[in-house]
C-alpha cells in the first residue's frame, strides 16, 4: 500500500508546536454544550460498563436516568456475582436501589420498537420494569419521533453527577470482556444461550458535563410523555465509581446530539456537523470504529479528502458481517457500495477497511457495535451514532467528544493517541505503548497494524454486494433515510397507489405463487419430498372436528381460540381450504375469521386504551387514530397489506377509535377475496398431492393461470382507468 506522508520528524515537530489554530468544537454549530469534566474514563466492552454502571446507580440518592434503544430487565450487569447485597438481575435490582433510598427515583425511557425487533427483545417491558416494581420506578416507552425512526440514545445518568454515553444498552447479548474469548462461558443471554463476541465503548463523565446531560435525559423524558422529573444536584454526592481510573482529569466535553424534524419542532443534526467538520480538519489520519457504514453524505467527504495528493489516511473498523441476513442483505449491501466509492476516490492508497480477527471463533467475527472516531490525536468522541444517514438526521443520538486545544493541548493530544491505541491494541492483541510508539514513528495507522499483525489482528475488508442484492435494494432505501420522513407524504406516495392497485398486485403475488406450488405438487409425486415432510399431522386437527356433529360451530369457534393464541390466520384459512373444500372452506373460514376477528377486537376494547398502548407501544394507538376517520377504507387497506399479526390488529382495533361496524365491514371486504382464492387453490393442490394425476394437476395449474389472468387483467383495467389515453 502506497502512502504520502510526512516524516516521523516533521510530525514530532508539528506534535510540539503551540496551538493557536480555532477549537474544531463549537456549540451551536457541531455540539449543543461544552461543558467541564472534572474526570473522564473509556469504558471499553460491556464487562467494563456494567460493573461501572452498577457501582455508580448503587450510591444514587436523588435520581437515575436510563436513556436506551433497548433494555431487559432480566441482564445480570455482573455474570459472575456482584455480591453487592443487591438482587442480580437489572430490574430486581433498579427495584431494590429505589426501595432502599428514600428519596431516590428512577426513570428508564426506552424505545417503542417496531415489531421487527419484537423477537429479539424482552416481552411485557412494562410489566416487568413498572407495573411490578417501586412507584418511584418509572418506566416509559418512547414514540415520541417520526415513522421510521428510532431512540438511539444511550445515557445513564445518576445524581447529575455521573453519566455515561457511548453504544452500550444494558441489554441481552452485549456482555464481553477485551478478551473475547472463545466459548466463554459467562457470554451468554438473558435465557442462558451462548451468544458471539461482542465489542462496544462507553464513556464516563462527570462534573458539568453530567449535570449537562442530566439535562439532556430530563428533556427527553419529557418530550416522551413522562411526568415531570425530580431535578435536584447536590455536589456533595461522588458516584463515581472506585475502580474506575480515569483517562483524563479536567477536561472540557462536547455534547452533539441527533434529533429530527417532529411534532413543529425543528431537527437538530450536530452528530453530522461534528463528523463533516472533523473529517474537513483531519491533517494526518481518521479513525473510525463502527457497526454500520452506509451514509452517503460522510462517504463523500471521506472521499474528497482522499482525492487529495496530502490528505488524510483513513481507517475504518468494522464487522466482517452485519447482525443476521436481514441487515447484511440491507445494510451490508449499502455499506459495500460505500466501501466501492471510497476505494475508487483512493488515488494514493491511504483508506483500508478493517475487521478484528480472533483466531478459533469457527467462523464468527467479533460484532464490533461501538461508534467511535478520531481525528490525529486532536480530538476523540465517543457515542450511540452509526455511520448511516439515519443517525444523521433520524434517530436521536448522543456523542460527546474531546478536544486537544489551548494551554492543555499537549496533555490531550498523548489522552487522545492512548484512547485510539487501546482500541487498536485490543483488535492487534499487543499493548497500548507498543501501538502508540509504532504509530508515532510512521506517522500512519495502516503501517501499525501491518507491524504488529499476529494471530488476532485486524484484516483487511472487502464487502462485496452480490450482484442480485445490489439491484434490489434502492440507492434511497427506507430503511437507512437521509431525511426525516413525512407521514402525510409517505401516505400520499403509498397508500392511494396500494389502494387502487391491491388486487392485482396481490394476485400476481399468489398467481406466482401458484406456480411454484403445482410444481411441488408435481416434485412430491415423483420425489422423495413427500417422505420428509408429512401433511397427516397439519390436517388432522381440522378432519377430526369434521366428523364431528356441530362442524360449522367448531371450526368457527378454533378460529376464535386460535386467535386469541395468535396462530397465524392464513395457516388456518389454508388447513380449512384443503379439509372442507372451495365451497365450505370459503364459508367456514369467512364466519371464523370474522367471529376471531370480533372476539379479539371485543379483547381490545374491554382491555382499554391505556392498557393496550402500554403492552404494545404508544406509537400503534396513534396510528389507530389516523386511520379511523377513513373507517371502512382503511380497514380494507390494513387487511390487504398486513401490518401486524391478525391478532394484533384486531385488539389493537378494539382499543382505538375505529367503530365496530366499520372494523367487520372492512374486514370482511379486505379479506374474503384473499380467502375465497387461498381457500380454492389449496384444496386443488390438496386434491394433486392425494390424488396425483395428470388430470388434478392439470387442474391446479388451470388454478394458477386463472389467477394470473385475473390479476394482469385488473391491472391493464385500472391502468386504463388512470389513464385515458392509454
Amino acid at each position: 500500500m502506497s502512502s504520502h506522508f510526512p516524516s516521523s520528524r516533521e510530525q514530532t515537530d508539528a506534535l510540539n508546536m503551540p496551538d493557536i489554530s480555532p477549537g474544531l468544537l463549537q456549540a451551536g454549530r457541531n455540539c449543543w454544550r461544552i461543558e467541564r469534566a472534572h474526570r473522564y474514563a473509556m469504558l471499553v466492552d460491556a464487562d467494563a460498563y456494567f460493573r461501572a454502571v452498577r457501582a455508580a446507580v448503587r450510591k444514587a440518592r436523588h435520581s437515575i436516568y436510563i436513556l436506551s434503544w433497548d433494555i431487559d430487565s432480566r441482564t445480570r450487569l455482573v455474570p459472575q456475582g456482584a455480591n453487592d447485597g443487591y438482587p442480580e438481575p437489572l430490574g430486581d435490582f433498579l427495584h431494590a436501589v429505589v426501595s432502599s433510598q428514600p428519596g431516590l427515583h428512577a426513570y428508564v425511557l426506552n424505545w417503542d420498537f417496531a415489531m421487527l425487533y419484537a423477537l429479539e427483545r424482552e416481552w411485557l417491558p412494562i410489566y416487568k420494569l413498572e407495573w411490578r416494581t417501586h412507584r418511584r420506578l418509572a418506566f416509559r416507552m418512547d414514540g415520541r419521533h417520526p415513522i421510521g425512526a428510532s431512540h438511539h440514545q444511550k445515557v445513564v445518568v445518576v445524581d447529575d453527577r455521573v453519566a455515561f454515553v457511548g453504544g452500550l444498552d444494558l441489554t441481552r447479548c452485549r456482555w464481553d470482556t477485551p478478551e473475547h474469548a472463545n466459548h466463554a462461558a459467562l457470554r451468554r443471554d438473558s435465557d442462558g444461550k451462548p451468544h458471539g463476541p461482542f465489542h462496544d465503548v462507553q464513556a464516563m463523565v462527570d462534573g458539568d458535563a453530567a449535570r449537562a446531560l442530566g439535562e439532556l435525559a430530563r428533556a427527553r423524558w419529557r418530550r416522551a410523555g413522562g411526568k415531570p422529573a425530580i431535578d435536584r444536584y447536590d455536589p456533595a454526592l461522588d458516584p463515581w465509581p472506585e475502580d474506575v481510573v480515569p483517562d483524563l482529569t479536567d477536561v472540557d466535553i462536547a455534547i452533539s446530539r441527533t434529533e429530527p424534524v417532529f411534532d413543529g419542532a425543528p431537527g437538530v443534526h450536530e452528530v453530522r456537523q461534528l463528523h463533516l467538520d472533523a473529517i474537513a480538519a483531519a491533517r494526518h489520519h481518521l479513525f473510525f470504529e463502527n457497526q454500520y457504514f452506509t451514509s452517503g453524505m460522510i462517504a463523500d467527504a471521506l472521499a474528497a479528502r482522499l482525492k487529495e495528493p496530502d490528505g488524510p489516511e483513513v481507517m475504518i473498523v468494522s464487522p466482517q458481517m452485519q447482525s443476521g441476513w436481514l441487515e447484511e442483505a440491507t445494510m451490508g449491501v449499502l455499506r459495500a457500495r460505500v466501501h466501492r466509492r471510497l476505494k475508487d476516490a483512493d488515488r494514493y492508497g491511504r483508506y483500508c477497511m478493517y475487521s478484528p480477527y480472533i483466531p478459533g471463533q469457527d467462523g464468527h467475527c467479533l460484532n464490533v457495535h461501538s461508534k467511535v472516531f478520531s481525528v490525529d490525536d486532536r480530538l476523540f468522541s465517543v457515542g450511540s451514532a452509526n455511520l448511516s444517514s439515519r443517525s444523521m438526521a433520524l434517530d436521536t443520538e448522543c456523542n460527546i467528544t474531546i478536544e486537544a486545544q489551548g494551554p492543555d493541548a499537549a496533555r490531550i493530544r498523548d489522552a487522545i493517541g492512548r484512547l485510539r491505541s487501546r482500541l487498536l491494541a485490543e483488535h492487534l492483541g499487543s499493548s497500548v505503548e507498543t501501538v502508540d510508539a509504532e504509530v508515532h514513528q510512521h506517522n500512519s495507522l495502516h503501517h501499525a497494524v501491518a507491524a504488529l499483525r499476529t494471530e488476532r489482528t485486524l484484516l483487511p475488508l472487502d464487502p462485496v454486494a452480490s450482484a442480485e442484492l445490489d439491484a434490489l435494494i434502492p440507492e434511497q432505501a427506507l430503511f437507512d433515510p437521509e431525511k426525516p420522513i413525512d407521514p402525510e407524504g409517505l401516505v400520499n406516495q403509498f397508500v392511494p397507489s396500494y389502494a387502487r392497485k391491491p388486487v392485482p398486485r396481490r394476485l400476481i403475488g399468489i398467481g406466482m405463487l401458484a406456480v411454484a406450488l403445482v410444481l411441488l405438487a408435481i416434485a412430491w409425486r415423483w420425489t422423495p419430498l413427500r417422505e420428509w415432510v408429512n401433511l397427516g399431522a397439519l390436517v388432522s386437527f381440522a378432519r377430526g372436528l369434521d366428523a364431528m356433529p356441530f362442524t360449522p360451530l367448531a371450526v368457527v369457534a378454533s378460529y376464535v381460540v386460535a386467535g386469541f393464541l395468535v396462530v397465524p390466520v392464513t395457516l388456518l384459512i389454508a388447513v380449512t381450504g384443503i379439509v372442507f373444500g372451495p365451497l365450505y372452506g370459503s364459508l367456514y373460514a369467512i364466519a371464523g375469521t370474522l367471529l376471531s376477528a370480533a372476539a379479539t377486537y371485543g379483547l381490545g376494547h374491554w382491555l382499554g386504551r391505556e392498557v393496550v398502548q402500554r403492552l404494545l407501544g404508544k406509537r400503534v394507538n396513534h396510528l389507530s387514530r389516523r386511520i379511523a376517520t377513513r373507517g371502512i377504507l382503511a380497514m380494507i387497506v390494513i387487511r390487504i397489506l398486513p401490518i401486524a399479526p391478525f391478532s394484533v390488529v384486531n385488539v389493537v382495533a378494539g382499543a382505538s377509535h375505529i367503530k365496530l361496524r366499520d372494523y367487520l365491514i372492512g374486514t370482511l371486504l379486505g379479506m374474503m377475496p384473499g380467502i375465497m382464492i387461498t381457500v380454492t387453490f389449496v384444496h386443488h393442490l390438496a386434491e394433486a398431492i392425494r390424488n396425483p394425476s395428470p388430470g388434478t394437476v392439470a387442474v391446479l395449474g388451470a388454478v394458477a393461470v386463472s389467477i394470473i389472468a385475473v390479476a394482469l387483467g385488473l391491472q391493464r383495467l385500472l391502468k386504463r382507468k388512470e389513464d385515458p389515453a392509454a
